[in-house]
């Protein structure tokens, strides 16, 4: 049976709150000796404190909420590695919940990591078109530091990347190599970080003299399948297409596949560029040329930026955005005119 606050406070013959007040560091009319009489007796019995209990108690719990919204998708793992392992250098924990983009779900685990008294939370939201659970947590004092996807409020803190100028590096990367006809499959567009991909994508076509043109443009999900059928549409309307910006890697994966599945080659007929730079893209056949998010290092951001204001310590900025990075493979090479 587990040992509890009443058996130390019983062997060592003192009061409940004497034990909660030295277990608690807050030991303020409690004699050195009998201090280290209770600490001897937490060691010897292997007393473990209740962390919601004690939490009552400090209003802290050392821990923290992570809220991410696809785990299968290998970015997220990262984030939560860096968020997992800042947590740890502070002496919190971390609860991870994934919510498969599901905003239901997402409000379940909101529900569930305050009645489990967690200190703060880190999260990219589902359906960022919907604010109202967020900005419930900021009414009721909960800190908060979004990722990922980005939410226009004064009040909210976050860590996210430069994603206009992602898009825009992606298709000015493959203009620089002669394409003209450059398909784009964009992640969901209620999403703002997709949204803004699509318009560096936009911008860079415009700003090289080509036109925009809408029949090159596919809404995909962030998922493979739709990087899969949205290749199937760009090839089956776009004859002359030369190259495709994915605008997430997984995207990318699905674009290798059907290329490949019309017979063409990578990047001999069709260039490809993806966005993420996640492990897998390393060991693509041919290796992906991609957009690098540093994902790791946000994790580390975030979680840092949390803690300190869970400690009301002073938060230097309040939006830190890092910049994305070119990564040049395999995947992408100058257009020959003479494939189609």
């Amino acid at each position: 049976m587990a040992v509890t606050i009443k058996d130390i406070a019983r062997l060592a013959n003192v009061s409940v709150t004497t034990v909660s007040r030295v277990i608690n560091n807050k030991p303020e009319g409690v004699s050195e000796e009998t201090r280290q009489k209770i600490l001897k007796l937490v060691k010897e019995l292997g007393y473990q404190p209740n962390a919601i209990a004690r939490g009552l108690v400090t209003k802290k719990t050392k821990t923290i909420g992570l809220i991410i919204p696809d785990i299968s998708n290998p970015f997220f793992p990262d984030i939560a590695r860096g968020v997992e392992d800042s947590a740890h250098i502070y002496g919190y924990n971390v609860f991870l919940c994934n919510t498969d983009d599901n905003l239901e779900k997402e409000s379940e685990y909101i529900r569930a990591l305050k009645e489990k008294y967690v200190d703060g939370i880190i999260f990219t939201s589902s359906v960022p078109s919907d604010y109202q659970h967020i900005m419930e947590l900021v009414r009721d004092g909960v800190p908060i530091v979004m990722m990922d996807r980005r939410m226009e409020s004064e009040e909210i803190y976050g860590v996210f990347i430069d994603n206009y100028e992602g898009g825009y590096l992606a298709t000015k990367h493959l203009i620089d190599l002669g394409h003209r006809k450059i398909g784009c499959i964009t992640g969901p567009l209620k999403v703002k970080n997709a949204r803004e991909r699509l318009e560096g994508y936009k911008r860079a076509l415009l700003d090289n003299g080509i036109e925009v043109d809408e029949r090159l443009i596919f809404e995909g999900d962030y998922k493979i399948n739709s990087g899969i059928i949205g290749t199937e549409k760009l090839l089956n309307d776009n004859k002359d297409i030369t190259a495709i910006f994915a605008c997430n890697d997984l995207m990318a994966y699905g674009a290798y596949k059907t290329i490949r599945s019309y017979g063409y080659k990578i990047p001999d007929d069709i260039s490809v560029v993806g966005f993420d730079d996640i492990l897998l893209s390393q060991i693509m056949e041919p290796q992906l040329t991609t957009i690098r998010q540093p994902a790791y290092d946000m994790g580390l951001t975030a979680a840092r930026m949390l803690i300190k204001l869970i400690e009301g310590k002073k938060v230097s900025k309040k939006i830190i955005i890092f910049k994305p990075q070119l990564v040049i493979r395999q995947s992408t090479a100058s257009v020959d005119e003479g494939v189609f």
